[in-house]
């Protein structure tokens, strides 16, 4: 007597889709923080090493105070990523803050990467005091978030941070916001500690797995550039792609430079949207496309970044850099002018006459808008790009 196999549900349309969306967020949150726990371990290895060194290296003696200065360019030279002198002093912070990290590695890591010696002046942290164990901190935590914890000087406040970072699942964002609002001072001062620390819980933002892709730490450490990573809206997508063409086809002098350029400025990573030489200007000409009305935000940051390209871009015989600044939207278009500190007026009266009249540039963005540059989309909403970040994230 043959047996038949028991019948099976079919899998309906939606089940499908709610499968694949369940296995997707799984996948991508496992994904996501075994980038995060590698990249973070990386450079607490780094510190360790140069601390070690800077205490038993044969040869430490012979570079002295440009130690971090010497290795950051043989570093730069060998390819490997976020190896600036500043960053190395932070991987160096990092070790002697978090030297309870050690306790993660497993023998064989620890026999492939530890240096045979050890440094025994550690500074202890007091996180396990408090109940952060050196898996959690590893983890639990993105290295975003850990330089953050490290620009608090006391032990007590920064454990403190780590406690309700984690406990909160907080964005690297929202970490920021919560120190800067004194979060730890007030629980200090208040009576009723529960009560605070659920209304600052209450309402914020959270980490999602996705997010930590955007960060300029892993992307780098991935080896991708930040346009194959960063999400714009449609909008912005489509207009700056003719934007560049149309400044190229001017023909005044436009010579195209980056998109999307990263510039760090403080510890924050800014990105300019277009940037330009101009050869007969000989300047730099930086343009920012926000799908908004005009706001003075808007044009402080852009002075923000021409200030930056005139501080660490000038070279020799090169004239202060300029910014346009376009705001959208569904019927008109403003373009400002950005001048950071041009004083002279020679040079301003070539500018005026070189680079595009602001009519010419409004006339340009009301035709594409006018012939549906958009698609479906609706101006000054943001769009979900194909990595499933909104504009707002950037």
């Amino acid at each position: 007597m043959s047996m038949t196999a028991p019948a099976t549900t079919a899998m309906s349309f939606e089940r499908l889709v709610t499968t694949i969306e369940q296995a997707h967020a799984r996948l991508a949150a496992q994904a996501s923080r075994a980038v995060n726990t590698r990249l973070t371990l990386r450079n607490w290895l780094i510190g360790l090493y140069i601390a070690e060194y800077e205490q038993d290296g044969a040869d430490r003696a012979r570079y002295g105070d440009t130690l971090l200065e010497r290795l950051s360019e043989r570093l730069a030279a060998a390819g490997v990523s976020r190896a600036e002198a500043r960053e190395l002093r932070r991987y160096r912070q990092f070790y002697l803050i978090y030297p309870q990290i050690r306790e993660t590695l497993t023998p064989e890591f620890g026999i492939t990467l530890l240096p045979q010696t050890n440094v025994t002046n550690n500074r202890e942290s007091p996180t396990p005091e408090f109940g952060v164990a050196a898996g959690d901190l590893l983890n639990r935590l993105s290295f975003s978030h850990i330089a953050e914890l490290l620009q608090c000087d006391d032990a007590p406040k920064r454990a403190f941070y780590e406690l309700e970072c984690i406990r909160g699942n907080w964005s690297v964002r929202e970490l920021k916001r919560q120190i800067a609002s004194l979060y730890y001072e007030r629980s200090g001062l208040s009576k009723d500690k529960a009560k605070l620390a659920a209304l600052a819980q209450e309402g914020a933002e959270r980490a999602g797995p996705t997010l930590a892709i955007r960060d300029p730490y892993v992307f780098e450490f991935l080896g991708l550039k930040p346009q194959e990573v960063m999400s714009e809206s449609h909008l912005e997508d489509q207009l700056l792609d003719k934007l560049h063409d149309f400044l190229l086809e001017l023909g005044h002098g436009f010579c195209f430079e980056a998109r999307q350029k990263r510039i760090l400025i403080g510890d924050s990573h800014n990105f300019v949207d277009l940037v330009f030489y101009h050869r007969i200007l000989k300047c730099h000409v930086l343009l920012e496309l926000k799908v908004a009305a005009f706001s003075h935000e808007n044009i402080g940051q852009l002075n923000t970044y021409v200030s930056w390209y005139r501080k660490n871009m000038m070279t020799t015989g090169d004239n202060p850099p300029v910014g346009i600044l376009l705001c959208t939207q569904k019927d008109h278009a403003l373009v400002e002018y950005a001048l950071a500190g041009i004083d002279n007026g020679l040079f301003v009266s070539k500018y005026l006459l070189e680079l595009p009249k602001k009519e010419e540039m409004q006339r340009f963005i009301e035709e594409q808008l006018a012939a549906g540059v958009l698609g479906e989309t609706t101006v000054g909403e943001p769009a979900v790009g194909e990595s499933g970040f909104a504009e707002g994230d950037r």
